[in-house]
């Protein structure tokens, strides 16, 4: 009966033309990826109308955000690559195995955030500014959206699952589902309700609860996978599988955190010596962050909806339709950033205003900030695509290097040099330094290992 339930899913994935399963797998999570994106942005946008302390509050509380992402899409991302090559593979009992323990894992990684959010907060805050209300108001942002963040781990955990068994257009749905909530309660929550920054926290909770919710029927709806009890019972193999295979995404995501919290820091030190001061440069940066990771989320819903199709092909033996996948998603995904690369060069001012009207010199160093530092943004699919088809085709060790190399081997060290000698300016610089490099080195470790990949014996072992 299983593999009856399953074939349906096979003959998608294996047989349907490349060109037509790319849009129908990724389209769907590339929306659901950019609505994703717009709950911080939205935040901030409704919070910047309350004070700008306010705004800086969230703005300093987006690290943890994107930790809770990042932790949560590693489990979803290590869930997505086994599931869909296990279908591939016809090992149905560890597809539903994978399942199970993914769901697990995201369970468990929520409570960790619950517990460490309800003590740390406010210490998260201090050691950042010393200024009342943003320790106030962002301690208490944080508080809430870590405390309430089961919705958004069950979520991810859930969506990616049904991501690899085909079922995208569920996700896209959900997605904006909870996007819509956390808009409409934004403004009730902030203004009428007079919450404030608690407000913000309130309706992106709400939101993400109502995601899981979705998430949760449309799982029990459909029989590809089994979810039984007993499957539930941790098992430490499938863990380590679902870990090395997530932990490229993890350590990427995580990276990301950590290039936020020390490009803040240098900007504040160099901003204070330059004549834009240590406000304005941070506040810009934490804009400038949340509009790119909106245009780059298209791009990594790409790599994320390719990823099934990558996995389960290249478990069944399907060569040729795994190397069509990787060249359509890359050229798709360059398409998109260069398109990118145009609006944040011509349009920036446009874009920052929507944040509200500031000073000259705040919009200065934001149009400075925005062509600079995401001068180079046209190679970012490079890692990110060539990095998910490492992972989907079970070889975690290049795809852990790729992450890396451009956020913590290249992007860290460049802001330090390029900082010290130039200032401020040279830590934006440091952004279309490591975005460059780290695209080209992507492109040649393909080239080099791609007929290695492809060759069948080596690939069997």
């Amino acid at each position: 009966m299983q593999e009856k339930e399953l074939q349906p899913q096979e003959n998608k994935m294996g047989v349907l033309p490349v060109n037509k399963l790319l849009v129908t797998m990724s389209v769907p999570i590339m929306l659901s990826m950019l609505v994703q994106a717009l709950y911080n942005i939205v935040d901030s946008i409704f919070v910047s109308r309350v004070s700008e302390n306010a705004l800086n509050a969230v703005g300093l509380a987006f690290p943890v955000q994107n930790l809770m992402i990042a932790v949560a899409t590693g489990t979803g991302v290590g869930i997505n690559a086994l599931l869909s090559k296990s279908l591939g593979e016809k090992r149905f009992e560890r597809a539903n195995l994978t399942a199970s323990n993914g769901v697990f894992l995201g369970v468990c990684s929520a409570a960790a955030f619950a517990v460490l959010g309800a003590l740390f907060s406010e210490t998260f805050f201090q050691v950042q500014t010393d200024v009342e209300e943003i320790v106030t108001g962002g301690a208490a942002y944080i508080q809430i959206c870590t405390v309430g963040s089961f919705g958004l781990f069950i979520a991810i955990s859930i969506e990616r699952l049904l991501q690899a068994t085909g079922r995208t257009v569920y996700s896209m749905v959900t997605q904006m589902a909870g996007a819509l909530t956390n808009i409409i309660f934004d403004p009730i929550f902030i203004f009428v309700c007079q919450w404030g920054v608690k407000g913000a926290a309130w309706a992106t909770i709400l939101g993400q609860i109502l995601n899981a919710a979705f998430f949760a029927v449309c799982l029990f709806r459909f029989k590809t996978i089994k979810l039984k009890r007993e499957y539930f019972i941790p098992k430490l193999q499938i863990a380590r599988r679902l870990a090395s295979l997530g932990v490229s995404s993890l350590i990427s995501q995580i990276a990301s955190v950590f290039v936020i919290a020390v490009t803040n820091n240098l900007l504040v030190t160099y901003g204070a010596a330059s004549p834009y001061g240590s406000d304005i440069p941070m506040a810009v940066f934490g804009i400038v962050m949340k509009v790119s990771s909106l245009i780059s989320g298209i791009t990594l819903g790409l790599a994320a909806g390719v990823q099934p199709i990558l996995g389960y092909n290249y478990g069944s033996g399907q060569y040729p339709r795994v190397k069509r996948t990787y060249q359509l998603a890359l050229g798709i995904g360059s398409a998109i950033m260069v398109a990118a690369f145009f609006i944040f060069q011509i349009f920036p001012e446009q874009i920052i205003n929507l944040f509200g009207k500031e000073s000259e010199l705040y919009i200065e160093f934001a149009v400075k900030c925005f062509r600079v530092y995401l001068l180079a943004c046209f190679l970012i699919p490079a890692g990110a695509v060539t990095g998910i088809f490492f992972q989907a085709i079970g070889k975690p060790v290049p795809a852990t290097l790729l992450s890396l190399s451009r956020q913590i081997i290249f992007l860290i060290p460049a802001m330090l040099i390029f900082g010290y000698f130039t200032g401020v300016e040279g830590v934006l610089w440091a952004g279309p330094f490591s975005d460059g490099l780290s695209g080209v080195i992507s492109l040649i470790t393909v080239w080099l290992s791609w007929k290695k990949i492809f060759n069948k014996e080596v690939a069997e072992k």
